[in-house]
């Protein structure tokens, strides 16, 4: 069998096939959610392109289910769309059934004057570059499964994978669509589901911590290859618990992704 050269390669217009680039840490089976979120995020940008809305400041999903590694269809509404902003939601199904659903805000851009000493401006910065930072992988990428570990480059800004809160930094070294290049957006949604993973606080061999969603809010469009996640994991005592990260491209900060986070003894599952 080939591998794949791309996360997944179109069907149709809307329908999608996935390949094993997508495929998570929790079950060789099962995709992990960034890459499915990055393709719902595509649809988005295309839809409000249409308008003239050229920035996407929020993408939410809702992961009802574990997103299977198989065809894909994206079906979008637009719920309104004004002058400077539209609404935008949806739902991405697998074998006939809804595995996530979505909303989304995508505003016009325009050109302010702003003035100088403005706090928060100029943007501040991850704490190294890319360039100047080590490389670094994904523990789950030794499990024997090609996967989403192998769809991206990591490299460490700060801390260390998997061992509490860290930045590091996110490149795809593969198309999220074959035949496309990847917005900067999309790049963004591929890496943002990784918060929690990264910055995990428990055991992974004894805890699984699956987020049930996740919001990324953009203050102004990424720019270049690279994106860098500063993240902490927050756990209540309740098996419930919070994953944030601030977003970074080479230049500074682009924005926040949240996920809500389910913890479970592996030995209870």
């Amino acid at each position: 069998m080939c591998e794949s050269s791309s996360a997944y390669s179109i069907l149709e217009a809307n329908r999608f096939k996935s390949h094993e680039l997508t495929r998570g840490p929790w079950d060789p089976n099962h995709q992990h959610a960034g890459p499915p979120s990055a393709l719902v995020c595509r649809a988005v940008e295309h839809a409000a392109s249409v308008h003239g809305l050229t920035h996407l400041s929020r993408l939410t999903t809702n992961l009802l289910r574990p997103v299977p590694i198989d065809d894909l269809e994206v079906q979008l509404q637009e719920d309104y769309v004004g002058k400077n902003a539209g609404h935008f939601s949806g739902e991405l199904l697998a074998r006939g059934k809804v595995v996530l659903r979505f909303t989304a805000l995508a505003q016009r851009e325009n050109s302010v004057d702003l003035p100088a000493g403005l706090p928060g401006y100029p943007w501040p910065s991850a704490q190294r570059p890319p360039e100047l930072s080590e490389l670094t992988h994904m523990p789950f990428a030794k499990d024997g499964h090609r996967g989403y570990a192998d769809l991206i480059e990591n490299r460490s800004a700060r801390g260390t994978v998997f061992q509490g809160p860290c930045a590091i930094w996110f490149r795809l070294q593969h198309p999220l669509v074959e035949g496309e290049e990847p917005s900067p957006f999309q790049r963004t949604a591929v890496a943002a589901d990784s918060g929690n993973g990264i910055s995990a606080i428990l055991d992974f061999r004894s805890y699984s911590f699956i987020n049930s969603d996740l919001t990324i809010n953009w203050l102004r469009r990424p720019q270049g290859e690279w994106v860098c996640l500063d993240a902490q994991t927050w756990i209540g005592d309740n098996g419930c618990a919070l994953a944030e990260s601030a977003l970074y491209d080479a230049i500074g900060l682009i924005g926040r992704a949240t996920q809500s986070l389910s913890i479970r003894n592996r030995a209870s599952i």
